[in-house]
């Protein structure tokens, strides 16, 4: 096994070889593994994302493509990744030593991708903090156009006969967003984006807090913490949706879910909208996986944990849809207008405008308001968690002699550097910052840094050495469909996103506020900037190491003896390592 001192031949006295893994931290039990996985996997886009791309794409009948774009391509990739984690026991940097090294600089663009989120997406779970502390209070702010923020716009329908909506009307949730919340008013756009809001700065800092103390001493701590932050966010959906199913009109709503259109199954864009929304559901490529499966025993069994927490994740978004849509249908009733009416808006959006204004004419509403902000919560920390642990995983086991014992110094300076990077996310102009980040801070360079890995993975290291890998872990190869999947149907499901996206871009806007050309080069000047480590570290493995195209690829597999300083041999039953 791997994972056992054995003696490697060299010269006529057999010598001692340390595996790295030996003393590396592990799980202290499966489920917390297991909470870990699926509270990174199910985040904030499960609550917004799906319904709203299973609405627009053709209703119950979008479930066809996003079954099929999830059985021939996600769960492939989620399998595969848990797998080269737990076989290889290290992070997203130094794995590659052992499957090819000159596709090490993934390791270094998923690390660059990671920090981008953390930049925006704690920014959100700040804005949610914002709502959780501002429901407390018998009547939410949201719920009337009495407040110093609002305008003559504000229009309140709720209760009331006769109101008059107009394509000027602004919603008194609306108005909290963006006036009282975000101060978006008192920015023209990027080129002016204000100072920084010190309400959000001090959510911010509460929100990185947390996180600091759930990461700074490994799993055995972060573990623990998930236990409360993967397994609250199903408590309060299923409170939701109990609730949500009571209200006047949900029916409608339901039916406006789930009434498929089959014509719709006829168009590119919808099949296209099936795979991104499975891809990012799932998250292989976020280097997630690969850290939390790496503390796993090397037995433990990863495909059944692949197929379970894919499940979850999959009806978790499934299921998400009924809590937004019998709201929205309840919304639609009130303001009596179509559902498609009131489910215009998608993104963050649909969380802190269309749900807190249904929720603010309910009765209960505090209480409501209350546990669904803390679902956000809960639900955006999981992904923090994983997303960091992935840096702090990757850097750790590239650089073990510096930062072994110094992990609780190392979480600290990042943690500092996501929240200094946060910063410009924390201004009245924020939102459209966030917006950029999310865009091309992740967008394609994420699915073309997976597309490189699946293809290093099968092609390069070798489909038949990665299938006796998990032979070694669980006993038994692959069967025919995992490895027709990770050889051409996966990388083609991503050449398909890629292309695709590349092909039909969108015309990126927020609100009424289109954004200007320079920002969308700058947009693509911060894609580049996570993704050109690849081509950069494959140009300097080929100048200094010596050696044909072939020996370079395979250094760490063909030619033990010329690389000793770490590499597999054969099929992986030996490491090398310092």
């Amino acid at each position: 096994m791997p994972h056992q001192e054995q003696p490697i031949a060299r010269g006529p006295v057999p010598v001692p070889v340390i595996i790295q893994t030996d003393s590396r931290d592990k799980w202290s039990k499966k489920i917390d593994f297991l909470l870990s996985v699926i509270g990174f996997a199910v985040d904030l886009g499960n609550v917004w994302r799906f319904p709203y791309i299973c609405y627009q794409n053709g209703g119950g009948a979008f479930l066809i493509p996003y079954v099929l774009m999830a059985v021939f391509g996600g769960v492939p990739l989620f399998y595969m990744e848990l797998a080269l984690g737990q076989f290889h026991r290290t992070g997203a940097i130094s794995i590659w030593k052992h499957i090819c090294p000159i596709f090490k600089g993934i390791g270094f663009a998923i690390c660059v991708i990671a920090l981008y989120v953390s930049f925006y997406y704690n920014t959100i779970i700040a804005w949610a903090l914002f709502y959780f502390y501002s429901s407390f209070s018998s009547t939410l702010p949201w719920t009337s156009c009495d407040n110093a923020w609002n305008t003559e716009n504000c229009t309140n329908y709720f209760g009331k006969d006769n109101v008059t909506w107009t394509n000027y009307s602004r919603s008194p949730a609306e108005e909290f967003y963006t006036r009282n919340v975000l101060e978006l008013h008192e920015s023209s756009g990027l080129g002016n984006v204000g100072v920084i809001r010190w309400q959000l700065m001090l959510c911010l800092f509460l929100i990185f807090t947390i996180v600091y103390f759930s990461l700074w001493k490994g799993v055995k701590t972060s573990g623990k913490v998930v236990w409360v932050t993967a397994t609250l966010p199903y408590v309060v959906l299923f409170i939701l949706l109990i609730r949500g199913a009571t209200l006047p009109g949900a029916w409608r709503g339901v039916v406006f879910y789930l009434q498929p259109k089959w014509e719709k199954l006829q168009e590119t864009s919808v099949w296209v909208d099936a795979a991104a929304q499975i891809f990012f559901s799932l998250g292989p490529g976020f280097g997630v996986l690969l850290a939390l499966s790496s503390y796993n025993p090397f037995t433990n069994n990863c495909y059944r944990d692949a197929i379970v927490t894919s499940l979850v994740n999959c009806l978790t978004s499934f299921v998400s849809g009924f809590v937004i849509f019998t709201v929205l249908g309840y919304m639609a009733e009130q303001r009596h207008v179509s559902v498609e009416d009131v489910a215009k808006n998608k993104g963050p959006s649909l969380l802190f405008i269309t749900y807190p204004e249904a929720i603010a004419n309910m009765m209960g509403s505090t209480f409501f308001a209350i546990i669904f902000f803390v679902m956000m919560i809960t639900l955006g920390l999981d992904s923090t968690f994983g997303g960091l642990e992935a840096i702090i995983t990757a850097v750790m086991d590239e650089y073990p002699d510096v930062l072994t014992h110094r992990r609780e110094l190392f979480v600290l300076g990042l943690v500092v550097v996501c929240f200094l990077g946060s910063l410009s996310t924390l201004t009245k102009g924020g939102a459209y910052v966030v917006k950029l980040l999310e865009e091309f801070g992740v967008g394609s360079s994420i699915i073309a840094v997976v597309f490189l890995e699946a293809t290093a993975v099968s092609w390069f290291y070798g489909i038949n050495r990665f299938s006796n890998d998990i032979k070694a872990m669980l006993g038994y190869t692959p069967g025919l469909f995992w490895k027709v999947c990770w050889v051409a149907i996966s990388p083609a499901f991503l050449a398909y996103i890629i292309i695709s996206s590349l092909l039909n871009p969108s015309p990126l806007t927020l609100f009424d506020y289109r954004f200007p050309d320079w920002s969308i080069t700058v947009g693509y000047i911060i894609g580049i900037s996570s993704f050109m480590w690849i081509p950069i570290y494959m140009v300097y493995k080929l100048v200094w190491t010596p050696g044909s195209l072939k020996q370079v690829s395979h250094v760490t597999v063909d030619a033990p003896k010329r690389a000793p300083q770490s590499c597999t041999v054969g099929s992986g039953d030996q490491m090398l390592v310092p």
